[in-house]
């Protein structure tokens, strides 16, 4: 595997070869400003403007070459226009045929000139990235900035590519048009846009969304699992790798381990306080009781990361036995009248938690070509277990006993589930497939060596990267500018990180400040739902059911949401825009939930809550979608992986906000209300100045 430098040499396109971005020149130019800095030969202003000249004139022949390409592919098409013209007069099935491989070699064109837009496009981001560490300036921030809001910016129109799109849409049209239409007289514009079934326009369509970032609604979803996209395998030998390594019944089982996982966190929280009062306690200790849970995960999430490692069968065995005895010590201490056995059974489930394994099966078995699908499905099975967790409490209202146990609205969550993990190990042991990790080992492919005929699979592979963002290509490595172009520097790059130090020094200012917005939205939404039953029940009188139908629909307001955020919102606006949009709406919900009168009414108690849970959820899903591409790719292998470090920072902010709820308890239950919002209030506006601050570089 080598470096960018030597990638980019190895990809041009021979006949190109003058346009692309001169990143060895520029590299050799960073290198002289350093020195000359050095010795006082110039001074910092005059440094950043001759960089950004050179730049400028770097981006102005990159977009100059690709417009003439652009319109060379444009008058290509109207050529075959006339033919197909010709062929609707005069129809012949041999004409047909050879203008359709022409029109696809059009396609195979475009195709080239995606992937030429997108090695310039990383150059232009890599040489920015390695000027700024250099200097230590913010000069990126300044640039793309400047650039891409300009009117008469070069960059704006790579960004926009108005051109390859018209391009895109005429190809479509006429390579639809030419397919045997069985004697429909409907336009294509009367079919289904997935109708479209040639391969050329399916790889091209794919090229672009990866090139602009563009989502849709199972784009979004999948993002919030965290689960890195890799490229899509580039030969038929790594596609049967991938295939091998797959298995349809123990991805299933991975979904629903997530499914009972979540249903096993959030059934307890309508009758948490209840409990904890039939055992001696005071309402609000029902903070640490839901909080048990998060404490243990804690923990749990980093062995159960290293141990997908080497298997992902056995984890799941044990999860699957923890989380069983674990339920059963929370139901039976009820009888044995044992507040410690009902903690210590809330513990055993956080030690279960296998969510690590989940994610890691999904990114590491899952072929590409249905990953992200896949990872929705992870994050479904996360809201649906969310929403069915409260619902199925406030079903569970009966009571009764046998011999010596207790069966009521308290301990019959922790029965049910103890059930559903024992039909779940039982279904587990038979069913599921270990993956072969003896595939994984020759996964890596080498880089295509230049002067070869451009393979279709080698080009929708190099159109991975998003335009001038800070995620690195799966393929290049991370960092690898840092020193020169040496083998072993791009292979240092490329390992994961080996310890939570290693992983630390990865995190970017933008990555900690996501980080930062992923602890707020999560301490947020823990302070709203584990404190739910104790707030309604002191100024409402509502009982179980009453809580667990409000939670329930709180939880299925997961998914319409992201429909509607993924599907329409996100392609109107940029992700930094809705993620500095929806922490001031939080933000906004949190200061409509404070108790300022006399008296809190359920309707201000309600409103104020929808708020503060789907905002929470939108800037969820943005908020992940943005960790995603700021975020080292480095991150993305080993046991310190995004997913792990995003888990952990999710599951610190619950503890902490369970803890917050029992210790304010001690004041009051008046005032657990309002001392639970302020340190909501205080991480949320401080949330939204880091966001302010690294604004320009959240692309």
């Amino acid at each position: 595997m080598v470096n960018f430098g030597k990638k980019l040499m190895a990809d041009q396109i021979p006949e190109w070869k003058g346009y692309y971005i001169n990143y060895k020149l520029m590299k050799k130019k960073v290198k002289q400003y350093g020195q000359q800095l050095q010795q006082g030969e110039k001074d910092r202003r005059r440094v950043l403007k001759d960089f950004s000249k050179m730049l400028d004139d770097q981006i102005e022949k990159i977009v100059l070459f690709l417009l003439e390409q652009q319109g060379m592919l444009a008058s290509r098409i109207e050529k075959l226009a006339k033919q197909r013209a010709i062929l609707q007069e005069q129809p012949d099935i041999s004409g047909i045929a050879e203008l359709r491989e022409a029109y696809r070699e059009v396609g195979l064109d475009l195709i080239k000139l995606l992937k030429f837009v997108d090695l310039n496009a990383t150059g232009i981001r890599k040489i920015l990235k390695k000027f700024d560490k250099r200097f230590g300036y913010r000069f990126t921030d300044y640039y793309v900035t400047s650039r891409s809001n300009h009117p008469y910016s070069q960059l704006q129109q790579v960004f926009k590519h108005v051109g390859v799109g018209a391009v895109v849409g005429a190809l479509s049209r006429n390579l639809a048009e030419l397919q045997e239409r069985q004697g429909s007289y409907l336009s294509i514009y009367d079919q289904p846009s997935s109708a479209l079934k040639d391969p050329i326009i399916d790889m091209i369509n794919s090229s672009v969304d990866k090139l602009t970032r563009s989502t849709n609604f199972l784009r979004f979803l999948g993002q919030h699992a965290l689960i890195v996209d890799e490229e899509s395998p580039s030969t038929a030998g790594e596609e049967k790798i991938e295939d091998q390594k797959y298995h349809f019944m123990s991805l299933m089982l991975n979904l629903v381990n997530t499914f009972l996982y979540m249903v096993n966190t959030y059934i307890i929280v309508p009758t948490a306080d209840d409990y904890s009062v039939s055992l001696g306690a005071a309402s609000t200790v029902c903070g640490v009781v839901i909080g048990s849970m998060a404490v243990a995960q804690i923990f749990s999430s980093v062995y159960f990361s290293a141990w997908s490692n080497k298997s992902y069968f056995k984890p799941l065995i044990f999860s699957s036995i923890v989380l069983f005895l674990g339920n059963v010590c929370y139901a039976i201490a009820y009888d044995m009248k044992s507040l410690t056995v009902l903690i210590i059974g809330r513990l055993l489930c956080g030690m279960g938690s296998a969510r690590a394994v989940n994610r890691r099966y999904i990114s590491d078995c899952v072929p590409a070509r249905i990953r992200m699908q896949a990872s929705a499905g992870f994050v479904s099975a996360s809201a649906l277990g969310m929403a069915c967790g409260p619902a199925l409490a406030g079903l569970l209202q009966w009571k009764f006993k046998i011999y010596m146990v207790t069966f009521n609205q308290a301990t019959l969550p922790g029965w049910v589930m103890a059930v559903a993990w024992l039909l779940y190990l039982v279904w587990l042991s038979f069913s599921f497939k270990e993956p072969n990790r003896a595939t994984e080992v020759n996964d890596a492919t080498q880089s295509p060596a230049s002067g070869q005929r451009v393979d279709i699979g080698q080009l929708e592979n190099g159109l991975a990267r998003p335009l001038l963002t800070d995620s690195e290509n799966k393929q290049n490595g991370d960092e690898d500018e840092e020193i020169d172009d040496s083998e072993e520097a791009a292979e240092d790059s490329r390992k994961p990180a080996t310890s939570i130090a290693s992983a630390y020094r990865l995190l970017t200012p933008s990555v900690k400040v996501q980080l930062l917005i992923y602890f707020m939205l999560k301490y947020a939404m823990e302070i709203l739902l584990s404190e739910s039953s104790v707030i309604t029940n002191h100024y409402f009188s509502w009982n179980t059911s009453a809580v667990a139908i409000f939670l329930a629909i709180l939880g299925l307001t997961v998914l319409p949401v992201n429909a509607v955020v993924g599907t329409y919102i996100s392609n109107m606006f940029e992700d930094r825009q809705l993620l500095m949009v929806s922490q001031i709406t939080l933000l906004v919900g949190i200061i409509f939930s404070f108790k300022v009168t006399s008296t809190y009414s359920v309707v201000q108690y309600v409103a104020s809550a929808l708020i503060t849970f789907i905002s929470a959820e939108v800037l969820e899903g943005v908020n992940l979608s943005l960790l995603s591409s700021v975020m080292s790719s480095r991150l993305s292998r080993g046991t310190y992986n995004g997913g792990l470090l995003s888990t952990e920072a999710g599951t610190l902010a619950r503890v902490v906000a369970d803890c917050t709820i029992t210790a304010a308890g001690y004041l009051g239950v008046g005032k657990l209300l309002n001392i639970t919002l302020l340190p909501s209030l205080v991480i949320c506006a401080t949330s939204i100045t880091c966001t302010f601050l690294t604004y320009n570089s959240l692309f």
